[in-house]
């Protein structure tokens, strides 16, 4: 039987490319304007991607190093995650709707209520991007001269989205019975107070949000750390990938899966969505010209500002050398895919950041659709991925690419969806209800 696949669209600023800004095609203040995102999220609904993704960073993490190249940088400017998704809330009505939000700079209960209330106002689309943060600048922004140390981070991040499963069940699905004439607006027997006390974390409950239609929000992780791992392994159901072969791609695959086991899941129950960068052409050629174009856009002092950000600083080396080990890396676990990705393709550090450039270090894919799509499902059939999260060079225009080209040809491959099947982000990746931890309805009646 043909496995379909999962599909995400992440469109954080204008793409993924670092001159996506300065495309002719372009415009270059959309990553502040809701009129950029609600098209961007129209035209992914009505492709039938599963969702749309909003990175985030609190706090700009780009540094001026070397000196001018922040000034020529489009990731500097944007808007917040949250507020943003819950506008397009009301202007889709079927793409579910994913963002970020750091469990360093964040309280249990807040995370808890805002996006149960984005689970409720878009009718069960909602999903919740776990990230620690790590760059200084974010620290910074909320009293610290500097982050908190990575074993802190994870520990405190793995109890904090046990705090937020916990508040999410404060109320069963049934609770409200809204009894006009009784007098009764909730059941007392269906409302549970959390009381969670940890080394973190003392937060009494309950939520002040009702469950939603898919039960509680998608939990998504992105990390490949081994910390990062295990927090996905216990309580995600999507993880972010980003692996640049299928060997690596398939191992990680493997290892992530056998953690959900061990964690008493059905590893079925966690999607792997490796991140791709495609440049689409009807011909490889035109295909080429695309991410040529784009890269030619790419100014030196912007190209090695990438590298600064994901394995140091390697000012000193020289840049047509090749690439040293990291130093200092802010996020571990690129960093090392980076590095193996130079190795093996014998990159010097010029050609690297270019690489950066053109996906921010997902991986690229230029070719027609029909090279694309065997691409895509060699990677499902090798056990690599259960889908992908497309992260598009520039936008809107690659998204209409992949939306006119590459959809099809998984569409006519058994691939791909020709229409939702159902109406919440849980039923479009095909992931079972949530269990409450008391063993209680988890979705309101209607």
């Amino acid at each position: 039987m043909t496995k379909p696949m999962s599909l995400g669209l992440s469109m954080r600023y204008l793409g993924y490319h670092a001159a996506a800004w300065r495309h002719p095609a372009v415009d270059p203040g959309g990553a502040s304007d809701l009129t950029h995102f609600v098209n961007v999220a129209r035209l992914a609904e009505a492709a039938k991607f599963d969702m749309v993704f909003l990175a985030d960073g609190i706090g700009i993490r780009a540094k001026d190093e070397p000196p001018g190249s922040l000034c020529q940088s489009a990731q500097t400017a944007e808007l917040e995650p949250l507020t943003l998704l819950s506008a397009l809330a009301a202007l889709t009505s079927r793409i579910g709707l994913v963002a970020t939000a750091s469990t360093t700079y964040n309280e249990p209960f807040h995370i808890a209520r805002k996006y149960a209330s984005l689970d409720r106002i878009s009718g069960g689309r909602a999903g919740w991007n776990i990230v620690t943060s790590w760059s200084d600048a974010e620290a910074q922004n909320f009293n610290r001269d500097s982050h908190l140390d990575y074993g802190t981070r994870y520990e405190r991040a793995a109890e904090f989205v046990e705090v937020v499963k916990g508040l999410w069940d404060s109320w069963d699905g049934d609770a409200f019975r809204h009894d006009k004439a009784g007098g009764t607006f909730f059941d007392p027997a269906k409302l549970h107070v959390l009381n969670h006390v940890g080394k973190h974390f003392k937060v009494k409950g309950p939520l002040s949000v009702a469950r939603s239609a898919q039960g509680r929000p998608i939990l998504v992780q992105a990390g490949a750390s081994e910390a990062g791992m295990e927090i996905a392994a216990a309580s995600a159901e999507v993880v972010y990938a980003v692996p640049h072969d299928l060997d690596t791609g398939r191992a990680y695959y493997a290892d992530l899966k056998q953690r959900v086991a061990r964690n008493g899941r059905d590893p079925d129950s966690l999607k792997i969505l490796p991140g791709i960068t495609p440049f689409i052409g009807r011909t490889e050629a035109e295909a080429r010209e695309k991410f040529d174009l784009l890269n030619a856009l790419v100014e030196p002092e912007l190209g090695l500002s990438y590298l600064y950000g994901q394995m140091g600083n390697l000012s000193a080396h020289p840049l047509d050398g090749p690439v040293p080990e990291p130093n200092d890396p802010k996020v571990k676990s690129i960093a090392k895919n980076l590095l193996a990705l130079a190795r093996r393709e014998n990159l010097t550090i010029r050609q690297l950041y270019t690489t950066i450039a053109a996906g921010f270090g997902s991986r690229i894919l230029v070719g027609t659709a029909s090279q694309i799509a065997d691409e895509m499902e060699a990677w499902v059939e090798a056990g690599a991925a259960d889908g992908f999260n497309i992260c598009a060079a520039a936008l809107p225009i690659g998204l209409q690419d992949f939306a006119a080209e590459v959809i099809p040809e998984l569409q006519r491959r058994g691939r791909f969806r020709t229409d939702y099947a159902g109406s919440t982000l849980r039923s479009h990746l095909g992931l079972p209800l949530p269990e409450s931890r008391y063993g209680t309805p988890v979705v309101p009646p209607r």
